[in-house]
């Protein structure tokens, strides 16, 4: 079985139907009844009831192309038809129609400002207790409590979920604010010791070498000269070096071509290297490069993920595929025939020391975590490996509550 890291979900809002829902069941049996009494009012009063259910299924179907000013004219027509129909049918059938003031309170929630919503929201209340007293022959509280406490209950827990739904959006923004914040940090610590691995210990050396130069220029001219030439030497590796952590943090072609054309150069060098297996490379969907911190990400993951299959596998073909995939999501695959390995024993590994800066799959995982992505690793003893790392290449959160149409 694949070993799959747990990705953060936008969860399912549990009462995001629930209106339509109640709009369905009282359209739907107000009809049936309708159709049961088959007299002539009856049959007059049933196309406009299908023309409610029309109108109100084709609003909560394109309700973002409605927009701010569309969507209370939509709302002022549905309750135009609505009263129409309430009064029209006889007054036991009315009662039936009198629940679809739920989900209407619920669309009057949502109006685009304050104002309208309070308006609308009066209006669906007065309608309400219009055909409920037309319905009870007069104010009757055994009438009129039900559906009004239902509306109330519904504006409540509506607001209450609008709320909720925001402090999660915050709460997710603030854990991927620290998770960028906390792989920001891990990225400067391997670079501090990247430095003083390299350029500081062997700056300090051609210091030492500039002194004892200076200390021997008139006595032994000789050994000075040969000091000189040994830091002049040292000091084009330090450049190396230098423009080497450089292309780490951004890589030339990354930041020039993209993450596609970055990838095909990696696998091409890699695979040209005396002893390597033979790789390949492909691109699956069309290039949406992802933001830059995300591309680079893949990238070094994609280089580890190489090394560890040069360096370990045994394998005679590995492939590399990049996938753009339909929910803002960018994925690398690195597959090879190699002799695999137990997955589970992955939590457990050790950093790699493969060539490339290979900091190992816990290294791989760790990375992708703190970017919001997984990393699925597929493979058994003798039967190759397939390790997917995707990273989610928009940091947006949805914030659509109840009734949300897409």
């Amino acid at each position: 079985m694949p070993a799959t890291l747990p990705a953060v979900r936008r969860p399912r809002m549990p009462m995001e139907h629930l209106p339509h829902l109640v709009f369905l069941v009282a359209v739907a049996g107000t009809l049936v009844r309708l159709v049961q009494l088959n007299d002539e009012l009856c049959w007059s009063v049933a196309p406009p009831t299908a023309a409610l259910a029309l109108l109100y299924a084709a609003g909560a179907a394109r309700w973002e192309r409605l927009g701010s000013r569309g969507r209370p004219v939509w709302l002022g027509l549905l309750l135009l038809l609505w009263t129409w129909i309430a009064w029209a049918v006889p007054a036991p059938l009315a009662f039936g129609y009198a629940w679809l003031a739920v989900p209407f309170a619920v669309l009057a929630l949502r109006m685009p400002t304050r104002a309208v919503r309070g308006v609308a929201l009066g209006v669906v209340t007065a309608l309400l207790v219009a055909v409920l007293v037309r319905v009870g022959g007069g104010p009757d509280p055994d009438v009129l409590a039900p559906p009004l406490a239902a509306v109330l209950a519904t504006a409540v827990l509506y607001r209450t979920q609008q709320r909720l739904a925001r402090e999660l959006a915050e709460t997710r923004g603030e854990l991927a604010r620290r998770q960028r914040e906390a792989g920001r940090l891990a990225e400067r610590a391997r670079i501090a010791r990247d430095l003083h691995d390299t350029l500081a210990q062997e700056l300090a050396g051609s210091r030492m070498l500039l002194q004892a130069a200076e200390r021997d220029w008139d006595r032994r001219p000789d050994a000075a000269r040969r000091q000189l030439r040994a830091v002049t030497d040292a000091l084009g590796e330090h450049l190396a070096q230098t423009r080497g952590i450089i292309d780490d943090l951004t890589p030339p072609v990354l930041a020039r071509d993209g993450l596609e054309a970055a990838l095909h150069e990696l696998t091409a060098r890699a695979g040209a290297a005396a002893g390597a297996p033979r790789i390949s490379f492909s691109a699956e969907n069309p290039p949406v490069d992802p933001p830059l911190e995300q591309a680079v990400a893949l990238l070094r993951v994609t280089q580890n993920l190489l090394a560890n299959a040069c360096e370990h596998a045994r394998a005679t073909h590995v492939h590399v595929t990049l996938r753009h995939g339909d929910e803002a999501t960018a994925a690398v695959e690195v597959r090879d025939d190699g002799v695999g390995f137990d997955p589970t024993v992955v939590r457990s590994a050790a950093p790699s020391t493969c060539p490339g800066r290979g900091f190992g799959l816990t290294g791989v995982r760790d990375r992708l975590e703190a970017l919001g992505g997984t990393l699925t690793i597929d493979s058994a003893p003798g039967h190759g490996t397939r390790v997917r790392a995707a990273l989610p290449t928009s940091d947006r959160v949805s914030d659509r509550v109840l009734v949300g149409t897409r």
